[in-house]
């Protein structure tokens, strides 16, 4: 398909996902477990926690961090707008972590005040290296950029500002009330945009949002991100997606870089 003809000649706004596919969420939660453990070895605490701490390697913190995102992603695919009551993925984090902390035999390692810190450090996660300059790029060439993330309004703007990020606007799950792949989220972006449905490209490192951006109109983008998809690579799903993903950027080319340099090609 020559670039005049395909759909992505028509983008004039792009709606991001943040984590896993803006910031790189694993390096920075593992790095900050990591070093808060080995901070309170060093403390007061307890002979039997001073133990636990010592048997648990950095792969170890790997595998609490990867719980910790999973504890998220089944909270957000359970959540119901017509049946529950409204939580935040802040207060989300901090009540998986306490479950965490008591299942993996650390309960009363830390302070009240502690866990909710730690808590925040989904407020202070690392952009991917290509992220930033990535994203300046199509900021220059007019494109409007907006955050789509099942975040809430506060981590987003402290995920935006600690990553040096610039966008046009940021939307998230708390703006309309209701999590990803819940249509409201990408037809209310598309809303507030100004736009048309066919006009916004939603990118992603997951399939699952980029179909349910694709049931409500969007065009999609697909960056793909070390350890990020849920899919069966090897699976037919994962494999028809190439059929239908209107711009795909595998994971050892250079992410958002490459991703608008194919874009600005689209639309010269």
């Amino acid at each position: 398909m020559c670039p005049s003809k395909t759909p992505l000649a028509a983008i004039k706004g792009l709606a991001f996902d943040m984590f896993g596919t803006t910031v790189d969420w694993r390096t920075s939660v593992v790095q900050e477990l990591t070093l808060r453990a080995h901070r309170k070895q060093a403390g007061a605490i307890p002979d039997s926690l001073k133990e636990r701490l010592q048997s648990l390697a950095e792969q170890d913190w790997g595998r609490f961090a990867q719980e910790w995102r999973n504890s998220y992603m089944d909270f957000v695919k359970a959540f119901d707008a017509d049946r529950d009551a409204w939580k935040t993925i802040d207060e989300h984090h901090y009540e998986g972590l306490v479950r965490l902390l008591d299942s993996w035999g650390l309960c009363g390692l830390y302070t009240e005040s502690e866990m909710e810190s730690l808590s925040l450090v989904w407020h202070r996660l690392s952009p991917w290296p290509d992220a930033v300059g990535g994203l300046a790029r199509l900021r220059e060439r007019g494109f409007k950029l907006m955050t789509l993330s099942n975040g809430n309004e506060e981590l987003v703007r402290d995920l935006v500002d600690f990553g040096a990020m610039e966008f046009d606007a940021l939307f998230c799950a708390e703006s309309f009330g209701l999590y990803k792949p819940h249509p409201g989220t990408y037809l209310g972006v598309v809303r507030e945009m100004g736009l048309e449905p066919s006009q916004v490209a939603m990118v992603a490192c997951h399939m699952k949002d980029l179909k349910g951006a694709r049931a409500c109109g969007l065009r999609t983008i697909y960056v793909e991100r070390p350890l990020e998809e849920d899919m069966d690579k090897n699976g037919d799903e994962f494999n028809e997606a190439r059929n239908w993903v209107d711009l795909w950027v595998g994971e050892h080319e250079a992410g958002f870089d490459t991703m608008a340099e194919r874009l600005l090609d689209f639309v010269q």
